[in-house]
């Protein structure tokens, strides 16, 4: 994947400092015995450039949350050291180049050039890697070290939602999120979208209706002024695994939750340790219970499989079946639950006409 145009933009630049710090120690060298050729120092920065820059390209599959732990500690630990070393810092210096000193008489300045050129280098260095790790993600890969604010942002907004296609094709999300029940940033991985993208482009017609109401359904959430929604960027380690392994590894990377339609993902990324939401459970669990004895007003509106049922449905869709109730066929009666039949397409219930006798 080629690499964003501000990566190459700090690359560049950390080239340059290097070359500079190469430069500068070569001058301050200029005149001991321990001058360096410029040629020296213009390779020797190039190559601590070329060093670092390679490095840095195999730290492509690193997020800025585990980067941010790791600076944490790194910089305890320098800190500590900075703490025990700087005050001796000047004297090894003397030390080294107690010889030079001794026939130079600009020896204290040329060894506080070369403390400088070497303190740029490793911060520069440093500083480098940082910079491009954070220029690789996107803001929502960014956790805080100070647990209060981390705490407090998850409070406010709650964890990361990262969106599949069938849940963006389904719709329902935008809906959810308003309802005040669901709280937490949209998140739509870069291949979610490809994959959306791809049915567009396809032969079929049912495919590309479907690829076309998910982008659509991404656009009414991007220009939601109420709905945070972003696209990850980001790669992540299993590039030739499947779009349902990826879904599962950049949820746990991200520390998010899954959002989705599919019963199957919804089992593999529940065996794995991530939360998922599934829209269809939610769907479920909203149903109303029918209880047997139960008394439901419900207008009937057609015929039933015998002669002498009615048939009316509930709200969410929900079939129910009145015994002997033919002649309340186009009115809204009473009716009291007798039995419910729980099929693969829904539950069943049937019912008696109440004080029918």
């Amino acid at each position: 994947m080629t690499a964003p145009p501000s990566v190459n933009v700090a690359r560049l630049v950390y080239l340059l400092i290097c070359e500079a710090a190469g430069v500068a120690i070569v001058l301050s060298t200029k005149g001991t015995a321990l001058e360096v050729p410029m040629s020296i120092g213009i390779l020797g920065g190039l190559g601590v450039a070329t060093l670092f820059i390679w490095v840095e390209s195999l730290m492509k599959g690193f997020t800025l949350r585990g980067f941010s732990t790791a600076a944490f500690g790194l910089g305890v630990g320098l800190f500590c050291a900075w703490l025990l070393t700087r005050v001796e810092i000047s004297k090894l210096l003397e030390l080294a180049f107690r010889d030079q000193l001794e026939n130079q008489e600009n020896g204290d300045v040329l060894v506080n050039a070369l403390r400088i050129a070497i303190d740029v280098t490793l911060f520069a260095s440093l500083g480098f890697l940082g910079a491009v790790l954070a220029l690789r993600n996107n803001r929502d890969d960014f956790a805080f070290i100070i647990p209060y604010v981390r705490f407090r942002q998850d409070a406010s907004t709650g964890q990361p939602i990262v969106l599949d296609h069938d849940a963006i094709m389904d719709g329902r999300a935008l809906s959810i999120l308003r309802s005040g029940f669901l709280h937490g940033r949209l998140i739509v991985p870069r291949f979610v979208l490809d994959e959306l993208q791809a049915m567009v482009s396809s032969g079929t017609n049912g495919t590309r209706t479907r690829g076309q109401r998910g982008l659509d359904c991404l656009e009414v959430m991007q220009q939601a002024s109420d709905i945070q929604l972003s696209i990850h960027d980001a790669r992540t380690p299993g590039e030739a695994e499947s779009i349902n392994t990826r879904l599962i590894e950049t949820t746990r990377m991200l520390g998010a939750r899954l959002m989705t339609t599919d019963d199957n993902l919804t089992k593999v990324a529940k065996l794995q340790g991530v939360d998922v939401l599934n829209i269809h459970e939610l769907d479920e669990a909203l149903k109303p219970g029918i209880a047997v004895g139960q008394r439901i007003r419900i207008a009937l509106v057609r015929t039933g499989k015998e002669d002498h049922q009615a048939v009316g449905y509930l709200p969410d869709g929900t079939m129910i079946v009145v015994n002997h109730a033919i002649s309340k066929i186009g009115t809204t009666s009473e009716v009291v639950v007798v039995s419910t039949l729980h099929t693969t397409s829904g539950t069943m219930v049937f019912a008696e006409l109440y004080n029918a006798g």
